[in-house]
């Protein structure tokens, strides 16, 4: 093990410690769950990275996800024509791309995976996924059976993820729904999994089984977080008990899919309204910023500023002390503009040269992959609110601690990836 192994090893039980420091209630913590919950996180990525038949899942998934985008980019070409076109690529017709737009090459993908997922749903197949991985949260960790089907189901998805535990959010107590927020925040969905895969598929060839790998391995970890900053000290109406998910089904598979490509259409352009009022408020800001870091002959922005908050905790991942201040930077940016230009940008640090450590793009791509930026809470507090309104009081309230709970939970799923690099790598290509 090499000492940045080490490093990442520590870092793990660096970042529940800054968990533990600012509990709400140091005697309530169940350390029976914490262990659990590490190991869980631990034993994922052992079963996927040691074991002959989990390297063979993570390519399968990884192929079928792969094969999967094929089959949307034909639609979206359809739709698009040469606009439609990456990069690198040519058209069914010989069309060279003109360059990288992402309104109409990563975007569209929202819609068809938004009307995959939601057939997957209406054949039962994600439910008994989903019912897997909650019975095994439920029964080792002694959580709630809705906590867990909530936590299960992000995964997978995103705040639709809470429809699932719909008849239980008006009961639950203040650490289940701070459980519930940090798991949505720690976790990305698949409808937007699959433009990150596009971002990085050319850089990284079997990336989608790595985020894949990565929200599954933030569940358990937001899990551990959350318990952490907001131990239990109440008595859950599910506790111990395994939780069935609420779903209102589409009357036919038609129907589903419909449905389904109607929610992507409203993500799809929620993702363009929240990057352009972000982006041009970051702009309005930091020119703020620079007018006053002139004053003192500094360039200032907040994404810098930011970053200079994620230099010691990008240490403690594993990080290489060369691409510190460069990872530092995404984590920041992920903060304030989402995961989505972060990934973006990590493209373009690796096309541009500015990020060629492999262990370094391996720990940024799980580090980066969960919706823990401030867009992100103020979806998921209105989200659950909309569901279960007199709970829309609590739910403000655990916000920002959620928020700090599914950060510290993505950067130990990135320290997780950064103590078992070497075994990581050989899965940086097709087999």
């Amino acid at each position: 093990m090499s000492y940045l192994n080490f490093l990442s090893l520590i870092g793990i039980f660096f970042f529940m410690f800054l968990a533990w420091v600012f509990s709400k209630n140091h005697k309530n913590i169940n350390w029976r769950l914490i262990f659990w919950g590490i190991s869980l996180q631990l034993l994922f990525a052992l079963l996927i990275f040691y074991t002959p038949f989990g390297m063979f899942l993570f390519n399968f998934i990884n192929s079928s996800v792969v094969k999967i985008l094929s089959f949307a980019n034909e639609g979206i070409y359809f739709v698009f024509g040469p606009l439609a076109i990456s990069p690198g690529k040519t058209g069914p017709l010989g069309e060279k791309s003109i360059g990288f737009i992402l309104a109409f090459q990563a975007l569209p993908l929202v819609i068809f995976f938004s009307a995959l997922m939601s057939l997957l749903y209406h054949f039962g197949i994600m439910q008994k996924i989903i019912g897997a991985f909650s019975y095994i949260f439920t029964k080792l960790m002694k959580i709630s059976g809705a906590e867990s089907l909530c936590t299960s189901a992000n995964i997978f998805v995103g705040i639709e993820s809470c429809f699932t535990i719909r008849p239980y959010i008006e009961k639950m107590t203040m650490s289940e729904l701070c459980t519930i927020l940090t798991a949505g925040m720690a976790t990305i969905a698949s409808t937007v999994m699959a433009i990150y895969v596009g971002f990085l598929q050319n850089q990284i060839p079997t990336i989608a089984g790595h985020l894949i790998l990565a929200s599954l391995l933030s569940a358990p970890a937001a899990i551990v977080m959350s318990k952490l900053l907001y131990p239990e000290d109440e008595f859950p109406l599910t506790l111990g008990k395994v939780a069935k998910p609420h779903y209102e089904k589409a009357s036919n598979w038609v129907e589903a899919i419909i449905k389904g490509s109607g929610e992507g259409v409203r993500l799809c352009v929620g993702i363009i309204a929240l990057l352009l009022s972000f982006l041009g408020l970051l702009g309005l800001f930091n020119w703020l910023v620079s007018i006053v870091g002139s004053w003192f002959r500094i360039d200032l922005s907040l994404q810098k500023i930011l970053s200079y908050l994620y230099l010691p905790l990008s240490f403690m991942m594993g990080i290489p002390p060369k691409d510190i201040g460069s990872v530092s930077f995404l984590l920041g940016e992920r903060m304030i503009l989402t995961e989505l230009v972060s990934y973006q940008h990590l493209n373009q640090y690796i096309s541009n040269g500015i990020l060629t450590d492999l262990r370094s793009i391996v720990i940024t791509s799980y580090a980066l992959c969960g919706f823990s930026h401030i867009a992100s809470l103020a979806i998921f507090v209105g989200g659950i609110s909309s569901l279960a309104p007199i709970r829309a009081k609590d739910l403000a309230k655990l916000g920002f601690r959620s928020l700090f709970a599914a950060t510290l939970a993505c950067l130990s799923t990135g320290a997780v990836s950064g103590l078992f690099f070497n075994s990581v790598q050989p899965l940086l290509i097709k087999f």
